[in-house]
């Protein structure tokens, strides 16, 4: 895991989860285990590049556990390890507050 000094631990929740895809990331492998091609399929719009440096940096994070099978062809699977299953409860306050003040926030997209 990245160690950097931090003075709030808002700010090494969100050092961990920040960036467009890895809540996306966290909220799919919820679900259970996924290979890499259904990961990028459910999140329809990432490139091949930017998941694969997204998962390797969650791995480091120790957020994910990445499973090879040693197959032919090969299989390799992405799970969240102990810590990453810990943020659901972060997501699922973050997808509270977004029912709730939602419609209050004008979208970035939308500008």
């Amino acid at each position: 895991m990245r160690k950097k000094e931090v003075f709030c631990p808002v700010e090494t929740t969100l050092s961990i989860i920040s960036g467009k895809w890895k809540v996306m990331i966290i909220h799919y492998l919820l679900e259970g285990a996924k290979r890499f091609n259904q990961l990028q399929r459910d999140l329809n719009g990432i490139t091949h590049r930017t998941l694969s440096k997204q998962l390797k940096e969650m791995e480091e994070d120790g957020l994910i556990v990445r499973t090879n099978y040693g197959e032919i062809p090969p299989r390799v699977e992405y799970s969240l390890s102990p810590l990453g299953k810990s943020l659901n409860t972060v997501l699922s306050s973050m997808h509270e507050w977004g029912e709730q003040y939602g419609e209050h926030v004008v979208s970035r997209d939308a500008t």
